[in-house]
């Protein structure tokens, strides 16, 4: 797979390295704000029964945040060239084949992969489409569940955020910025999910082994993607992959020790398969478009 020269931005050069600081605030307001208006602040914790009747509503507020502040940035600071841009963006569909594979593939064979390997040292490490009692319908849930998010959160991240930082940031910094960005918008609702996974963790590990593990190294990756394709239609779909396959493998149930434990592994699997990137693709992390 060839890595070509990124590709040029298409917004006004003059205003491309303003308004990251005013999305992402604007994101974590929506977002937190919407999960706080709806399961109070007291809700933290959320019991399994506020979990099972407020999680519609919880998703609608998360997901509102990236999608709602990436086009208010994208119209505020780019104005109608950014729009139009964001549009041709997202109809982009000829990449090439191998960016495809790349973007569908490496979070199932990577999250598959990790569990099958964990699985030989715990029987509660198996993949969770093997053990449910409905997989057709647990698999269409996390099919669903992945495009809805992928769609609406890279109208953000990738629509608005990552094209801006890449001026002035090579693809790693911009990777670890929106991944920990994008993992710390995860924290609210993770710790209000918290009740039946965490078991007897301390917050203080559980948090940022769930919120931090996995997403920052597969930002980079996505980051990498994009930069190459220039395609945010690719971006949804990659991250559509990402939510599709934790939802649909992630073993039933897991909590405490064993959940972290899956999550930092995964997380260092990604992170080898990114230091294998630039190790095959040498200068692929380091150009900037500045």
């Amino acid at each position: 797979m060839s890595t070509p020269e990124p590709l040029a931005d298409g917004p006004p050069a003059n205003a491309s390295r303003t308004g990251v600081s005013t999305y992402f605030a604007l994101a974590f307001a929506i977002s937190w704000g919407g999960v706080a208006a709806i399961v109070g602040f007291d809700g933290f914790p959320g019991t399994a029964e506020d979990f099972r009747v407020l999680l519609p509503m919880v998703v609608v507020a998360m997901l509102a945040g990236p999608s709602v502040a990436g086009l208010a940035a994208t119209a505020l600071f780019l104005g109608k060239a950014g729009l139009h841009d964001l549009w041709r963006r997202c109809r982009k569909v000829r990449v090439g084949a191998p960016w495809y594979a790349v973007a569908l593939l490496t979070a199932p064979l990577v999250v598959s992969g990790v569990l099958m390997g964990l699985s030989l040292t715990s029987h509660g490490f198996r993949p969770g489409l093997f053990t449910v009692s409905e997989p057709s319908s647990h698999l269409a849930l996390g099919l669903v569940t992945g495009i809805v998010a992928g769609l609406f959160e890279e109208l953000g991240w990738t629509g608005f955020a990552v094209p801006r930082l890449r001026l002035r940031y090579g693809v790693v910094v911009t990777g670890l910025i929106v991944g920990l960005a994008w993992g710390t918008w995860h924290l609210l609702v993770v710790w209000w999910g918290s009740t039946e996974t965490s078991g007897s963790l301390s917050m203080a590990v559980y948090l940022p082994a769930m919120a931090f593990a996995f997403l920052v190294p597969y930002r980079v990756l996505m980051v990498w993607v994009y930069d190459r394709t220039d395609s945010l239609l690719l971006a949804m779909w990659m991250h559509a992959s990402l939510t599709a396959s934790v939802r649909i493998f992630d073993p039933v149930p897991i909590s405490g020790w064993p959940i972290v434990v899956y999550n930092l592994v995964l997380g260092a699997a990604l992170w080898i398969l990114v230091m294998t990137v630039a190790t095959v693709f040498p200068g692929a992390f380091n150009r900037s478009r500045g």
